[in-house]
């Protein structure tokens, strides 16, 4: 089976990859020199039985460098589905941390979505604790909050470069639809899920409408897009950071932790800990000049 090692490299790792791409390739046996996909990323290609040992050795070598691995089999490597989380994933907000702003509580907030989304407590529960405190503010706080939120760096450019090579793509979220239907409107994603809020003449109401969306529900909806659009699912890719992304990332043919919590990224095949967005496409063997809007 021909196997493809991926290194991606943030910027503080980019000078260095040359040197380390060589120190991995005698690692893991590999002499041919490796097969650039941009100045931060490239690949190197061999076969093996055990993909596991290779990465553990890849690992080995590159130690506290800022240089992510993935190791995948060549075949199906280009995936035809993108199913990604929104809140600290496609954007670098959580929302509800940022609502909690408006009543002063954003540090407790925050707290409860850290150790929902690292899988310490409930996520249902997690989510109506914070939304309960939420009851009473006006309606228009909403759209203020909205107009923090910051794209993840490669966000657009992941979206926009998979739709061109006919992928399908969803935003799937346990946040809002308030924040997550101008999202995918604007990067372009064919399909979103999110919870939605209820509102009660003009205010938050405190509470979110069912069924709320959970772990499961993103599981199904990449299975029931996949199955919709005719995509096997070796031939999908998830991306998430918190544990309710975790179903869905084993689900599908990648499922890459992004950034992720300390639970999930132990508990994920592929992980992305210091490239952007981009290193999904890398991961998948586009080179630089292949992706949209990447100047």
């Amino acid at each position: 089976m021909t196997i493809v090692l991926t290194l991606i490299a943030a910027a503080d790792s980019r000078q260095s990859l040359p040197h380390l791409a060589g120190a991995v390739g005698a690692a893991v046996g590999i002499f041919d020199e490796p097969n650039w996909l941009a100045d931060e990323a490239c690949d190197l290609f061999f076969d093996a039985t055990s993909p596991l040992r290779a990465e553990a050795a890849a690992r080995a070598v590159l130690g506290e460098a800022q240089v992510d691995v993935l190791v995948q089999p060549v075949a199906n490597r280009r995936k035809r589905l993108l199913v990604a989380d929104m809140e600290a994933t496609i954007i670098e907000n959580e929302m509800l941390d940022e609502l909690a702003d408006f009543i002063r509580r954003r540090q407790e907030v925050s707290e409860i979505t850290r150790r929902a989304m690292n899988g310490e407590i409930d996520f249902v529960g997690a989510l109506e604790a914070r939304v309960r405190l939420l009851a009473g503010l006006p309606d228009h706080v909403l759209g203020e909050a909205a107009h923090r939120i910051r794209l993840r760096s490669g966000a657009r450019e992941l979206v926009t470069t998979m739709r061109n090579a006919g992928a399908v793509t969803a935003l799937v979220s346990s946040g809002f639809m308030c924040f997550a239907e101008g999202l995918a409107a604007d990067l372009g994603f064919d399909r979103v899920v999110a919870n939605r809020l209820d509102l009660v003449a003009g205010r938050i109401a405190g509470t979110v409408s069912l069924p709320i969306v959970t772990g499961e529900t993103k599981k199904q909806t990449l299975i029931t897009v996949a199955a919709e659009a005719s995509v096997p699912l070796h031939q999908s890719m998830a991306v998430g950071d918190g544990a309710n992304d975790l179903p869905m990332l084993k689900a599908a043919g990648i499922g890459v932790a992004f950034h992720a919590k300390p639970a999930v990224a132990s508990r994920s095949r592929w992980r992305l800990d210091h490239a952007d967005l981009t290193g999904l496409l890398y991961a998948q063997g586009y080179r630089r000049n292949e992706i949209f809007g990447s100047g």
